[in-house]
């Protein structure tokens, strides 16, 4: 089972960014995907995640700039990023949790300028 994410770049503060997670392979029933993110010296945090029945959570830090969506047909999550801030500055990593493991995705870095 592989993890690939997509979308992560360059961006100046006010902007914006997609990011796409893909999960491939033999997937049994993935209750949650979503991302967390890791700033340069500071612990993973967890930005977004969203359940097989599309409930929501976000991290206060970015509640009404960020959303977390899913294509569960496509094992699929994606996760919307408005009104970018330097602080969102960091390698973004999605994830899936199934009834049996965790799988993470390689990490795709977010630089946002001042």
């Amino acid at each position: 089972v592989q993890l690939q994410a997509y979308g992560g770049g360059l961006v100046q503060a006010g902007g914006s960014l997609r990011l796409s997670c893909a999960a491939s392979g033999t997937i049994f029933s993935i209750n949650v995907m979503g991302w967390y993110r890791q700033a340069p010296e500071k612990q993973r945090e967890l930005v977004a995640s969203i359940t097989s029945d599309g409930t929501t959570n976000h991290a206060d830090s970015v509640k009404g700039r960020f959303a977390v969506s899913r294509d569960s047909a496509k094992n699929t999550v994606y996760l919307q990023m408005n009104s970018l801030k330097p602080e969102d500055t960091a390698v973004y990593y999605c994830y899936a949790l199934t009834t049996y493991t965790t799988y993470w995705g390689q990490g795709t870095l977010v630089t946002v300028s001042s």
